[in-house]
């Protein structure tokens, strides 16, 4: 089946196979409908998890017997780790988060970050690499995740840095949106090709190519 990225609570998640990698999407918490992706590297069967966002009924199941080797936290917001614990409890998983949101996320949780990471960082799902890109401004340590399929585009998981209309929230904070603008500008549509499809925290996902003429709009309306 052609993968859309279009998922929803309750439903099937949705499949992407690359050459070295599957991407699986799935939905989860009819509130707040967050995007968690499992991603398995085809030479090795290592399994990451990006958002152990809610419902480890739906998530250790998706997982199964293979287990985890880490879970990604793309930033500290409560909707983004509701599963965390009982992740890691399941599968020994290490935990991987940007460095300024590893001790919110502690705090949150009550679960340790193993590893603290920031920009240039590469976090391996077997044999397959993510560069870790910070970007400053929903949160203070969010992170954004870089795959470069080497038999196609290039994949990008954005939290809720970016989304198909616009940037993340920064909750009327003036200075946090003109870093989370200039960091998604700079860091992700100066560096990387319109081809680049990313896979936000909530909702559908898009491309940099079809979101690149809005970026003027998005700066000039502060939001």
């Amino acid at each position: 089946m052609t993968y859309t990225g279009e998922v929803t609570v309750g439903g099937a998640p949705a499949i992407r196979e690359l050459a070295n990698l599957t991407i699986t999407k799935v939905a989860v918490d009819e509130k707040m409908s967050n995007n968690c992706y499992l991603l398995r590297c085809h030479d090795t069967g290592s399994q990451v998890l990006i958002d152990a966002a809610a419902a480890p009924e739906t998530l250790l199941p998706l997982i199964g017997d293979e287990g985890v080797t880490t879970v990604i936290t793309t930033h500290q917001h409560w909707d983004h780790h509701r599963a965390l614990a009982d992740v890691v409890r399941a599968s020994g998983a290490g935990v991987v988060a940007g460095e300024p949101d590893a001790d919110a996320i502690t705090e949150q949780t009550g679960v340790s970050v193993d590893r603290r990471v920031t920009d240039g960082d590469e976090i391996m799902v077997g044999s397959c690499a993510l560069q870790v890109i910070r970007i400053t401004g929903h949160t203070p340590g969010s992170i954004c995740l870089l795959y470069r399929d080497p038999a196609g585009h290039p994949h990008l998981f954005t939290g809720d840095s970016l989304f198909p209309g616009g940037v993340g929230g920064t909750f009327g904070d003036a200075d946090a949106f003109r870093s989370l603008i200039d960091d998604v500008e700079t860091k992700i549509f100066d560096t990387l090709p319109d081809d680049t499809w990313f896979y936000p925290g909530h909702g559908s996902d898009g491309t940099l190519g079809e979101q690149r003429p809005h970026l003027a709009e998005w700066r000039e309306r502060g939001w």
